[in-house]
């Protein structure tokens, strides 16, 4: 890629290179491990003309999402901050059984399950069959489609506009990303209004949230750069929460038409101020990355150097890259223990580590656990709370390496 993703614009400058990696959510069977494994460059840099952050290689969505193995029912806290989103949104627009909520690249319905739950039609679109197959167990109707302008037209012409349309985290995964905003466009009711999720670039600068960058993440958002990209199809970003998930993202809300409120303003204010739209925001990322890398490493060579154990937690996207990243293989960790059932007994991609359940925390007793999915610590650590009774320490890998 050699222009911006949203403005087309050319003289794009690198933020940050993590070389050559594997894609963060290929894990493999036994049988795949002495086979080679594709990789592919992951850059990062930034479009001065719009302020987008975005990486450089596109690799085809078929290949990244038709079979997928993250369900978001898996998380206790993305389940309940859907929970409150949902019944918060049903009670302030005032939704009833003549409305409509549609949610883009709806996982496994752990969203949509509420609204159902509360009496409002609900419509899933998700490009991944094994993961659609799921919702639809749970009684949650969902397109098996790629969402872009084609299927906006299609759902717009039977009639299906949507009063409420929800997009979390997937604005990131985007290639197309004027066609999948103007898809929202199209799919709007006049009154409606989308939801967007996503990553925050300003806190994952400050905090140097590295391994949320991977090869499904495409872009990582300002509103200073999420504002143009929207006008240019006719919405408003009317509202706009700073939230905690997955280290600091962006609630978006926008409409057709309206007037932006007082905490959009703020936000542009504070970003402007923060300098997130120009590129010395982000000029000295790579070295305060490398830096981190080093102190990770040499803390876990000390640990093995002492005779400690390691495992990790959590077979994740943003551990993937943090793992490959660090080159931490197999010769430092033992295992890495995930709660979702249909990555356990798969390993993950470049470092090759075997992915057991939880207990085996308490089976194999580690010393320490190397949290790769450190954006839901407090749920983690609270769910290994025996473990930790036992003696075991968690690891905090950033912004610097802790111990919990």
């Amino acid at each position: 890629m050699t222009a911006c993703r949203s403005c087309g614009a050319t003289q794009l400058e690198k933020v940050l290179s993590l070389g050559r990696t594997p894609l963060a959510n290929a894990l493999l069977r036994a049988e795949d491990l002495e086979l080679p494994e594709p990789t592919f460059p992951l850059e990062l840099v930034f479009c001065p003309a719009c302020a987008l952050v975005q990486i450089t290689e596109t690799v085809p969505p078929e290949q990244l999402f038709s079979h997928y193995l993250y369900l978001s029912s898996f998380s206790d806290t993305m389940v309940k901050h859907s929970e409150e989103l949902a019944a918060r949104l049903v009670r302030d627009r005032r939704l009833d059984r003549d409305s409509l909520v549609i949610e883009v690249a709806s996982n496994d319905g752990y969203l949509l399950q509420f609204y159902k739950q509360a009496g409002v039609p609900v419509l899933g679109i998700e490009p991944a069959a094994n993961v659609a197959e799921v919702a639809e167990l749970k009684g949650i109707p969902t397109l098996v489609r790629f969402f872009g302008r084609e299927l906006a037209a299609e759902l717009r012409s039977s009639g299906r506009r949507a009063d409420v349309i929800h997009a979390n985290n997937v604005l990131a995964h985007v290639a197309d990303l004027n066609g999948f905003v103007a898809g929202l466009a199209l799919t709007l009711k006049d009154g409606g209004v989308a939801v967007i999720e996503a990553p925050h670039v300003k806190p994952m600068i400050e905090r140097l949230e590295f391994d949320t960058i991977y090869h499904e993440h495409l872009c990582y958002y300002s509103l200073t750069a999420l504002q143009p990209l929207f006008k240019r199809h006719g919405l408003e970003i009317v509202d706009v929460f700073e939230i905690p998930l997955h280290g600091g993202s962006l609630q978006v809300h926008a409409s057709l038409g309206g007037r932006p409120s007082d905490r959009v303003v703020r936000l542009l204010e504070g970003e402007r101020e923060a300098g997130v739209g120009e590129l010395e925001f982000y000029r000295d990322f790579g070295d305060k990355v490398l830096r981190l890398r080093k102190s990770l490493v040499a803390t876990l060579e000390d640990l093995k150097s002492s005779g400690s154990r390691i495992a990790a937690y959590g077979a994740s996207a943003k551990g993937a890259t943090l793992l490959n990243y660090c080159h931490i293989g197999r010769e430092t960790i033992e295992f890495v223990a995930d709660r979702s059932t249909v990555k356990q007994g798969l390993y993950t991609p470049g470092a090759h580590l075997p992915i057991k359940s939880p207990e085996s925390l308490l089976t194999e007793r580690p010393d320490h656990v190397l949290l790769l999915t450190w954006n839901f610590a407090d749920e983690i650590l609270e769910q290994q709370a025996a473990y930790r009774e036992q003696g075991g320490k968690f690891i905090i890998p950033v912004p610097e390496p802790v111990m919990a």
